[in-house]
Formats: C-alpha cells, sequence, structure tokens
C-alpha cells in the first residue's frame, strides 16, 4: 500500500483543507502517516500570510525531498497560488497546485508520470465554492468545516484576497449534508471556519451566517457550534439579535482587531472604527455574560506612532480581551503597505510587540479569574494522567478536571475552582 504524509501551514481553512484531501488519499487506497515518516507522495498545504510563513512553506517543501528522494512531491495551497515561481524555483515540487485544485489532488498524483505539473488558475475569476471535503477529523473531539472562501476587503497588508478569491459562499443544504456527517462519526461539536465567515452569504443575496447557525442549531445530536475566526461587519447585529434561535452557540467570539487606534485602522483599510467594534463586543456580552472575546493585534504598521500604539493599548484595556495573538507587522511584497513611507523600525515594533504581549497576559489572567465559581460545560478531549482530563468550556477556557470514570469525549458540566499556567481547574457538578 502506498504512503501519504501532509504537512500543514497557516489557518483553519488550510487544516479543513488538508484533512479533507488525507481522506481523499484514504478513499484511494492510500496509508496516510505522519509527515516525518517515510512516504510515497508527500503533500506541503502552505501558507502565504506572512513572509514568514512563506519561508516556513520553502522549508517544509525541503524537508519532503530530504524524507524521500524519491517521492512524489505536492505543493498546494496559498504560497503556489500566489507565488508558483517562487515554488518552482526551488526545484524540488513535482507537482505545483493552487487552492482551486485541492479537490483534484489525488488524480493529479495519480496521473503523475515523472513530467512536472503545474495548476495554478486566476482565482480571481471564481465565482462558485468549491473544494475539498471532510468527513471526519482523525484523532479530533471537534470537527471544523469550512463554509465560505474569499476574501473582497484588500486591507493594505493583506496578500490574501490574491490568494484565496472573491467571497464565495458554500449551500447551505451542503453544510448541513456534512454537519449531519459529523454528528453522525460521533462529533458533538463543529466549528464553523472560512476566511471571512461574517461575509457567508453576500455572493447568495438571500442568506447569512445567522441563517447558518440557525439551521445547524435544529440537528439532532449536534450539541455545539463554535465560529472560527471573525471579522467585524454588520452581519453582528443580525447574529445577535437572532442569538434565541441558537442556543447550542459557544460564547467564544474571535472578532480579529488589528489595530485599536482609528489611525490605523484607516490606514490599513479596515471597515469599522474603534467605536463599531466596541458596540459589536457590548452586544455580545448583553447576550452572552461570560463571553469570551478573543482578537488578533497588530503593532508597528507603517506610521504607527506612539500616541496612536498608546490608543491601541488603552483600547485593548477597554474591551478586556480573553486572549490575544499580538504579532509585529511584516512586510509583505506586493501589498499597499510594503510601499508605504514612515516603515517602524525593527527595534521598536520588538518593543512594542513585548509590550503588548504583556498586556494580553496580564488580561488572560483577569479573564480566567473572572470564571473561578462560575460553572460551564466542557468537552472532554483527552486523559491525561490518573483521573486527569482535559477539554474546553464553550468559551474556549481550556479545563483540567479529575474524574475516577471514564468521561472521554462527553460533555461534562464543571464548576470552575482555580488556575494552573494557562489552564482553568474545576469539579464536576453533580
Amino acid at each position: 500500500m502506498k504512503k501519504a504524509a501532509f504537512f500543514t501551514l497557516g489557518c483553519k481553512v488550510n487544516q479543513y483543507e488538508s484533512e479533507a484531501m488525507r481522506e481523499s488519499f484514504e478513499s484511494a487506497g492510500y496509508e496516510t502517516v505522519d509527515f516525518g515518516d517515510f512516504a510515497d507522495v508527500y503533500i506541503v498545504n502552505t501558507c502565504s500570510v506572512t513572509a514568514i510563513a512563506d519561508r516556513k512553506s520553502r522549508k517544509a517543501i525541503k524537508q519532503a525531498r530530504n524524507l524521500n528522494p524519491d517521492a512524489i512531491i505536492a505543493v498546494a495551497g496559498c504560497y503556489s497560488q500566489t507565488n508558483p515561481e517562487a515554488v518552482k524555483s526551488l526545484k524540488i515540487a513535482d507537482i505545483i497546485i493552487g487552492n482551486t485544485e485541492k479537490e483534484n489532488i489525488v488524480e493529479i498524483v495519480k496521473s503523475y508520470n515523472g513530467v512536472a505539473v503545474e495548476k495554478v488558475n486566476d482565482i480571481m475569476k471564481c465565482r462558485m465554492f468549491a473544494g475539498p471535503t471532510a468527513a471526519s477529523h482523525k484523532g479530533k473531539t471537534r470537527a471544523f468545516m469550512k463554509i465560505q472562501d474569499g476574501c473582497d476587503n484588500f486591507c493594505t497588508y493583506c496578500i490574501i484576497p490574491y490568494a484565496r478569491g472573491p467571497v464565495r459562499s458554500r449551500p447551505l443544504d451542503e453544510i448541513i449534508t456534512e454537519a449531519k456527517s459529523f454528528v453522525k462519526n460521533g462529533y458533538k461539536e463543529i466549528v464553523l471556519t472560512g476566511i471571512h465567515i461574517t461575509k457567508y452569504g453576500k455572493d447568495f443575496g438571500e442568506i447569512a451566517l445567522a441563517d447558518v447557525l440557525s439551521e445547524l442549531n435544529r440537528i439532532n445530536g449536534l450539541e455545539r457550534i463554535r465560529l472560527g475566526s471573525l471579522e467585524y461587519n454588520k452581519n453582528f447585529t443580525e447574529i445577535v439579535n437572532r442569538a434565541g434561535e441558537y442556543s447550542k452557540l459557544c460564547p467564544h467570539f474571535h472578532i480579529s482587531l488589528q489595530s485599536g487606534s482609528a489611525g490605523v485602522l484607516e490606514r490599513m483599510k479596515r471597515t469599522y472604527t474603534p467605536a463599531e467594534y466596541k458596540a459589536a463586543v457590548d452586544m455580545i456580552r448583553k447576550t452572552w455574560e461570560t463571553a469570551a472575546i478573543t482578537t488578533d493585534i497588530m503593532v508597528g504598521f507603517p506610521g504607527e506612532t506612539e500616541e496612536e500604539f498608546a490608543e491601541s493599548m488603552n483600547f485593548a484595556k477597554e474591551i478586556g480581551f480573553a486572549k490575544m495573538h499580538v504579532f509585529a507587522y511584516s512586510r509583505r511584497p506586493g501589498t499597499v503597505a510594503d510601499k508605504m513611507e514612515n516603515q517602524v523600525p525593527e527595534a521598536v515594533k520588538k518593543a512594542r510587540s513585548e509590550q503588548m504581549q504583556a498586556l494580553a497576559t496580564n488580561l488572560e489572567n483577569e479573564f480566567y479569574k473572572s470564571c473561578i465559581g462560575k460553572q460551564f460545560s466542557v468537552l472532554v478531549e483527552r486523559k491525561t494522567g490518573n483521573n486527569l482530563y482535559e477539554g474546553h468550556t464553550e468559551n474556549y477556557l481550556p479545563a483540567e478536571i479529575t474524574s475516577s470514570e471514564d468521561i472521554s469525549k462527553q460533555i461534562v458540566k464543571v464548576e470552575i475552582t482555580g488556575i494552573n499556567g494557562e489552564t482553568v481547574t474545576g469539579d464536576i457538578v453533580k
């Protein structure tokens, strides 16, 4: 039996697509193995969100060739979509495909005859949702489900619209069918993913993300619905206003901020102000008292002054994020921001990143403390020791539970009793 191995970089969408490709190879008779093992085919699903992601993608491609000089090396994803020439220049990849060909990867690999293959279509012309689909996630307790692709924001620092194309939504009947498949395979929680899922339905015109949540909420056996990374837009109002239609929605909202400074947001070409962002958070917290608001925040964007950085710090404090993914701006060739004047020196970006990360740690600790004494449901994911289990609360706190009974893959009611590092501890409520 031939063996296939996968290496995935980047976002949850890429992870979902890798899982779907893995299933396709297994259905075709391949055995899938860990990336570090000997395999006949290596698939590197690349990311290109930053120059660092490009570098990691190149490293993985080289590693694949070193693992088996005679293997077929297939490179897919955003790096090959946006810069196939760079992938080709490595003189390693046998097959280079963009994001639109992932669903055909098994056929492409099986028909490979020693002649280099390059299939990278003009993704900006794509108008229909397509791609590989997955019915299970090996070794996981929650399933990721892609419901949308593409982005039309064209933020000045971002290349993703050119890697993923315009907004394309998955038909609702396909979403429901796949969700039922996940439930049939034993999954209690589904995470909705996409490049910009709050724009779901924009290309349809008569449906939105709130409608997807409402329909999923009706599926018997599905106990949790979790939203992946979100971008603020007007659809937030509809989601919150219709909260009564989806009792299974987890109160965990990862809403990308990028900056708490109005001036920086304007230069980034983001589509909201700090005031609008805060209004959305306030709406969420009025509806879900223990909601965890998490975010991405960038420091050192071109032209960011000390005053603007201070605005961003103060805004983060005002929101009180449960978790912040902090990163320094990285110049990305092909973007507007790369050509902007007043690029912030690396030393300044490093110092600001450290300050923002320190704030992130403090805010996270405060949020954890606010949950002590409160009750949450925990989806138990794994056993970690003698009578010790780990899982996540509905608002995505990592939790450690003691139980003499086997509670693996169950949802149990827990009262939070303390904090152990980056994990909360709790007792099962009888």
